[in-house]
C-alpha cells in the first residue's frame, strides 16, 4: 500500500444532521492487491462545551465508495479518513474535515433568563442557546402587558418586538407601567431561522402613593385637646390605595423627629394601649378606608372616637406632637417590611447595568404644641432645612418583588395657636427612614430656583437618563444656560466668571511687607454645612502663606486633588517635608504616611515659634484623578470623600481643598460633598443651584460640561450603592443577618446587594475594547466575549521583531496599591511568549493559576506554559525551573526569567502558585481554608520578594480571578483599617472588567472567606 492515496471527491448530500460522502473507487490498479478491506473512520464532538468526542469506524462492503454519516449535530466539524487493511498491513489516508449545515437554534434555556424590575423599567438578560446549531445572527424579544393592579392600564396591551445583535444578550425595557405583569418571549436566530422561544412573566414594582399638598393648608381649628386638619386623598401608582392611617407621635424635648436609625413610616399598626404598654411614643389614632376619602375632608386628631379599631384619644395640653398621615397600597395582599437599618437604597439602572428599585415613602407631619406660647408667625426650625411640599419625601424600603405594601406618609408642620406656621419640613434620608448619622444641615445656603428645582433622590436616575438622552434640553444646555443676573456673563456655569468680594476672601494677619501682605488666593466657601476653604496648589513662593492660613484657621484636614506633575508640567509644589522642615516660623514634621491605591494620607505636626500649641493636620492626597478629563468611575473618589469626612473632627476649622488652580477638580469635590449630605439629610439633590452658587464664590469652579455630568453620575452611584462598609467588630452579626432568607421574598440582603452590584456594573461598549478587537489581535483572545478595555491594558515592552504589544490582560488595583494585579487568561499556545513578556516587563513576582491544566470549554485547551524541569525559551524570554513544592492545596514553583536580548538587566525570580482545590465545574473553591492558605502564601512571598505585581489567571480572566483579587483586597482592608467591604472590592474590580466576581456564589464566598479569616484571628 505504500503509494496509495485516498481522494474524497465530493459531498453528495449534506444537511444539518448528516453527511453523504463519496470517494474514488479503489481497484486493483490502485491497491495492487486483490484482498483488502476499507473502513471509514470519523470523529466529532458532542455538547455545547465540546467536551465529549464521538469516534466511529465503519467497515465498507466490497466495491462501495459512498457512505452516509447520520445523527450528527448541526454546524459541527466532522473529521473523516479512510483506512485500507489486508493481512500484510494497514494504510491510513489523510484526515479530511467536513462541516454539517446550520439549523435553527435550540431554545434559550428558561433558567438563563434573569431580570430586574423597576417601577417603569425592566432589565432582562439571557444566555445563548446551549445548542446554537450555527452562528447566532440576532435575538428577537417580544413583550406584552397581560395583567395589572392599576385599573388605568389596558390589558392585554399591544405586543411589541425588538431585535438585538448576536453579541447583545440583554435589554432595558422602558416606559412600562408600575405594578404591571408583562409576558416576555426571547428566541435566537441563525441563517436557517428562529428557534424555540423562552417565556417568562415579569412584574414591575409598584410606585409609592403620592399626595398633592402643593398648597399647604393651615389647621382648620383646634381646642384644648384636639386639632383639626385637612386630609387629602393619595394617588396610587401601580396599585390602588387600600387604607389611610393617622399616626400620632409625642415629640420629645429638643427633637422634632425620631432618632436616626428608625423609620419615618409605620408598617406595623399599633393601638394607643399597645403603645402605652410598650413604652412607645407613637400610636395609630385612626385607620380610614380608601373609599372614605374620595376628596379632601377635615379630620380631628384627639376626638375620642374609634376608627376601624383604633382609638383616637384626646391630646394632652402643653405637649408637642408629630402627626403622620399615611397611605398604604397593597399588591396581591401581602404585607412585608423590614427595618431601615437593615437595608440599602437602590435607585435603578446605571449605564445600562442591572438594577432593582426599592420603593420610597414619605410623610406629612403636623407639628402640634398644645398651649405653648410662641411669637406670632414663628416657626420651629426644621431638622434638615426648609423644603417645598413636592419634596416632602421620606425614604423607607419595601420589598421589590411579589406582594408589596407601600406606605406614603406625608407630613406638614402645623402648630396649635399658630396658623401661619404651615411650612413643610423634610424628614428623609438617602439610605432609609432616617439618616445614618445625625443631620447637621440647617438648610441650603442657596435658593432652589423655580426653573431648576431640586431633584428627589428617588427621581435622580430618571432625571439623569432624560438629560443624557434629551434632544432639546440636556446637560449641555443646562450647563450653558444663562441663569445668573445680567451683570454676569451669559454662560455662568461654563465660565463661572464672578469675582469674589472681601466677604469670601481669606485674609492673613498683616505682616511687614506692604499693603498686600494679608493676601492669599483662597476663598471661604459657604455652600456646605461644614466650613470649607478652597485654594490653588501652593507655588514655592506661597508655601509659607499656605501654612500660615492652615495655622490661622485651625484646619485639621487638607484635601489635595492633583499630582505634583501632570503631562510633564508642574501642577503644585511639594509644600510638605519628607521629614521635618521650617517654613518661615512654622515647623512642619511628617509623622505618618499611609498609602492606598487611590489616595495617600499624610499626618503632620505643626509647631510655631512663640506658640506652645502643637497642631496636627492630615493631608488627604487623591492621586487617581486622570491627567485629562474626569475619573472613569466615582467609586474611589466617593470612598475618599467618606474618609475625609469621617477623619475630620466636628470641632475642627475649615477643610482646605485644592487642586492645581483651585477650581475644576476642587469644585467637583465640594459639590459632591455637599450633595451627598443633602441627599442623606433631605432626600433630594440640587446640583444645578449648588454649582451656580459655588461659581459665584470663586472663578471657574466647574470648568467643563464633562465635570458637570460626572458630578451627577457620582451622586447617582453613591445613591445606588449606599454605605456597604462593615466594622470588623460588627461583621459576624451583620453577616448572619445578611444571609438570612426572608420567608416572604425568599431572598436575602446579600442577594440584593449582589443585584445592586450588577446594577452598577455597566457593560463594555465595543469602542472601549477597540485594541482587543483589531484583526491582528483576534487570535490572542480565548473568547471574544471576554475582552479587556483599552484603558487598563498592560502594553508589552519587550519586542521580538513583532511590533504588536497587545495581550488580553487588565491592570487592577488592590486596596493599598494601584495596578497591583494583572488579570489575564490562561495562555494560549500562540500567546505563551507574550505571557512571559508580560511577567518580565511588569516586574511580576507572583503568578496565581486558578484553573486546571487541559481544562477548556473551547477549541483551545489549557496547556502547560512553563518548563519542568530544565529551562525553555519562549520568544525572547528564557524561563528556568529552579525549585518546586507541593501540598494538598497547591503546587508552588520558582522560576528564573530573563530577556536573552538584554542579559545585562539580570533575571527576575517568580513564584508560580497552582491552586489545586478549585474543581473545573464549580463556581467557588472546594475549601475556604485552602483558599486562605493560598492567599497567605502569595502574601508572604510578595513581602519577601519586594512586592512586585501579581498575575492572576483562570480560564477566561474573569470570575475566578476576580474572586481571588476581591478576597485579597478585603483581607488588606481588615489588616489596615479593621473594616470589611466586599461590595467595594468587587465594584472596584468590575470597574476594570465587568466579568470579575461573576456569580452570586463567588460574591458570597468572598464574605465567607472574610468570616473564616476573622474567626482564625480570634482563635489564635
Amino acid at each position: 500500500f505504500a503509494h496509495i492515496t485516498f481522494n474524497f471527491t465530493t459531498i453528495i448530500r449534506g444537511s444539518a444532521r448528516q453527511l453523504t460522502l463519496q470517494w474514488e473507487p479503489l481497484g486493483y490498479n490502485v491497491t495492487r492487491c486483490h484482498t483488502y478491506a476499507v473502513s471509514l473512520c470519523y470523529h466529532y464532538t458532542l455538547g455545547s462545551s465540546h467536551n465529549q468526542t464521538i469516534r466511529e469506524c465503519v467497515k465498507m462492503e466490497q466495491g462501495v465508495s459512498r457512505y452516509t454519516i447520520k445523527n450528527l449535530l448541526p454546524y459541527r466539524n466532522v473529521h473523516v479518513r479512510l483506512i485500507l487493511t489486508n493481512p500484510e498491513g494497514r494504510k491510513e489516508g489523510k484526515e479530511v474535515t467536513f462541516q454539517t449545515d446550520e439549523d435553527v437554534p435550540g431554545g434559550i434555556a428558561a433558567e438563563s433568563l434573569t431580570f430586574t424590575p423597576l417601577e417603569d423599567m425592566i432589565f432582562l438578560k439571557w444566555e445563548e442557546p446551549q445548542e446554537p446549531n450555527g452562528l447566532i445572527t440576532q435575538y428577537e424579544i417580544s413583550y406584552q402587558s397581560i395583567e395589572s393592579s392599576d385599573p388605568a392600564v389596558n390589558v392585554p396591551g399591544p405586543r411589541r418586538t425588538i431585535s438585538k445583535l448576536r453579541n447583545e444578550t440583554y435589554h432595558v425595557f422602558s416606559n412600562l407601567h408600575p405594578g404591571t405583569t408583562y409576558l416576555f418571549s426571547v428566541r435566537a436566530r441563525t441563517g436557517k431561522g428562529f428557534g424555540q422561544a423562552a417565556l417568562t412573566e415579569i412584574t414591575t414594582n409598584i410606585s409609592a402613593p403620592s399626595f398633592d399638598y402643593a398648597d399647604m393648608p393651615s389647621p382648620l381649628g383646634e381646642s384644648e385637646n384636639t386639632i383639626t386638619v385637612l386630609l387629602r386623598p393619595a394617588q396610587g401608582r401601580g396599585a390602588p390605595i387600600s387604607v389611610y392611617q393617622v399616626i400620632v407621635e409625642e415629640e420629645r424635648q429638643r427633637r422634632l423627629r425620631r432618632e436616626p436609625g428608625s423609620q419615618d413610616c409605620f408598617p406595623v399598626p399599633l393601638t394607643f394601649d399597645a403603645a402605652l404598654a410598650r413604652g412607645l411614643v407613637h400610636y395609630f389614632g385612626a385607620e380610614l378606608a380608601a373609599s372614605s376619602l374620595p376628596e379632601a375632608m377635615p379630620f380631628t386628631v384627639g376626638d375620642n372616637q374609634t376608627y376601624r379599631g383604633f382609638w383616637n384619644p384626646p391630646l394632652e395640653p402643653r405637649k408637642a406632637y408629630l402627626i403622620y398621615f399615611q397611605a398604604t397600597s397593597h399588591l396581591k395582599g401581602v404585607r412585608d417590611w423590614r427595618g431601615s437599618e437593615e437595608m440599602g437604597l437602590i435607585l435603578g439602572i446605571c449605564a445600562g447595568g442591572l438594577a432593582v428599585l426599592i420603593l420610597l415613602l414619605g410623610a406629612i407631619i403636623i407639628i402640634i404644641r398644645k398651649g405653648l406660647a410662641r411669637p406670632l408667625g414663628s416657626r420651629e426650625p426644621p431638622p434638615c432645612g426648609p423644603f417645598t411640599p413636592s419634596h416632602a419625601l421620606s425614604l423607607c424600603e419595601a420589598p421589590p418583588a411579589g406582594g408589596i405594601v407601600h406606605h406614603e406618609p406625608l407630613f406638614f408642620p402645623l402648630s396649635a395657636g399658630d396658623q401661619r406656621s404651615g411650612g413643610v419640613t423634610e424628614a428623609s434620608s438617602l439610605l432609609g427612614g432616617s439618616p445614618r448619622r445625625p443631620c447637621g444641615r440647617k438648610g441650603s445656603p442657596y435658593h432652589t430656583g423655580q426653573l431648576h428645582p431640586a431633584v428627589r433622590v428617588a427621581d435622580l436616575l430618571q432625571h439623569i437618563n432624560q438629560m443624557k438622552t434629551a434632544e432639546g434640553y440636556g446637560f449641555k444646555q443646562e450647563y450653558e444656560v444663562p441663569a445668573l443676573p445680567s451683570s454676569i456673563p451669559a454662560h455662568p456655569m461654563a465660565t463661572c466668571f464672578v469675582f469674589s468680594d472681601d466677604r469670601h476672601r481669606v485674609k492673613l494677619p498683616p505682616m511687614m511687607g506692604g499693603p498686600d501682605a494679608d493676601y492669599i488666593n483662597a476663598n471661604y466657601i459657604d455652600v456646605s454645612a461644614s466650613p470649607t476653604l478652597c485654594a490653588p496648589g501652593p507655588k514655592p513662593e506661597m508655601v509659607y502663606d499656605f501654612w500660615r492660613m492652615v495655622w490661622q484657621e485651625h484646619c485639621s484636614s487638607i484635601v489635595m486633588i492633583t499630582k505634583l506633575v501632570e503631562v510633564g508640567r508642574v501642577k503644585c509644589s511639594r509644600y510638605w517635608p519628607e521629614d521635618s522642615e521650617m517654613y518661615g516660623d512654622i515647623q512642619i514634621t511628617l509623622v505618618k504616611t499611609e498609602t492606598l491605591a487611590e489616595y495617600v494620607v499624610r499626618t503632620f505636626a505643626l509647631e510655631r515659634r512663640g506658640y506652645s500649641a502643637r497642631h496636627e493636620v492630615r493631608q488627604f492626597h487623591f492621586t487617581a484623578w486622570p491627567e485629562h478629563g474626569v475619573p472613569y468611575h466615582a467609586t474611589g473618589l466617593l470612598a475618599f470623600i467618606r474618609r475625609v469626612k469621617a477623619s475630620t473632627p466636628p470641632d475642627a476649622g475649615p477643610v482646605v481643598i485644592h487642586c492645581s488652580a483651585g477650581t475644576g477638580r476642587t469644585g467637583c469635590y465640594i459639590v459632591l460633598d455637599v450633595m451627598l449630605d443633602m441627599a442623606e439629610c433631605e432626600g433630594v439633590v440640587d446640583i444645578y443651584n449648588c454649582v451656580k452658587t459655588l461659581c459665584s464664590r470663586r472663578v471657574n469652579m466647574i470648568q467643563t460640561e464633562e465635570q458637570y455630568i460626572f458630578i451627577h453620575d457620582a451622586i447617582l452611584e453613591a445613591c445606588l450603592c449606599g454605605e456597604t462598609t462593615i466594622p470588623v467588630s460588627e461583621f459576624k452579626a451583620t453577616y448572619k443577618e445578611m444571609i438570612r432568607i426572608d420567608p416572604q421574598s425568599n431572598s436575602s440582603q446579600l442577594r440584593e446587594e449582589f443585584q445592586t452590584l450588577n446594577s452598577v456594573t455597566p457593560p463594555l461598549d465595543v469602542e472601549e475594547c477597540s485594541i482587543a478587537l483589531l484583526p491582528r489581535n483576534r487570535d490572542k483572545n480565548r473568547s471574544m466575549d471576554v475582552l479587556p478595555p483599552d484603558r487598563c491594558l498592560p502594553f508589552l515592552i519587550s519586542t521580538d521583531g513583532d511590533p504588536n504589544n497587545y495581550i488580553n490582560a487588565a491592570l487592577t488595583d488592590s486596596y493599598t496599591r494601584s495596578a497591583a494585579f494583572i488579570v489575564t487568561l490562561h495562555p494560549l499556545q500562540s500567546t505563551t511568549p507574550d505571557f512571559w513578556r508580560l511577567v518580565y516587563d511588569y516586574g511580576c513576582t507572583s503568578i496565581v493559576m486558578l484553573n486546571q491544566l487541559h481544562q477548556s470549554n473551547t477549541a483551545w485547551p489549557c496547556l502547560q506554559y512553563w518548563p519542568e524541569p530544565g529551562r525553555q525559551q519562549y520568544g525572547l524570554m528564557e524561563v528556568e525551573f529552579v525549585s518546586g513544592s507541593v501540598d494538598e492545596d497547591l503546587v508552588a514553583r520558582v522560576f528564573r526569567v530573563q530577556n536573552v536580548s538584554r542579559l545585562q538587566e539580570g533575571h527576575l525570580l517568580v513564584r508560580h502558585f497552582q491552586f489545586l482545590r478549585w474543581s473545573a465545574y464549580r463556581d467557588t473553591p472546594d475549601s475556604k481554608k485552602a483558599f486562605l492558605h493560598l492567599l497567605a502564601e502569595v502574601d508572604r512571598w510578595q513581602a519577601e520578594s519586594g512586592d512586585g505585581r501579581t498575575i492572576v489567571h483562570c480560564l477566561n480572566g474573569g470570575g475566578r480571578s476576580g474572586t481571588f483579587c476581591a478576597c485579597a483586597t478585603v483581607l488588606e482592608m481588615i489588616r489596615c483599617h479593621n473594616l470589611v467591604d466586599v461590595f467595594f472590592a468587587a465594584k472596584t474590580l468590575r470597574n476594570y472588567k465587568p466579568n470579575m466576581v461573576e456569580t452570586l456564589d463567588q460574591y458570597h464566598f468572598c464574605y465567607d472567606v472574610a468570616l473564616e479569616y476573622l474567626e482564625g484571628l480570634e482563635s489564635r
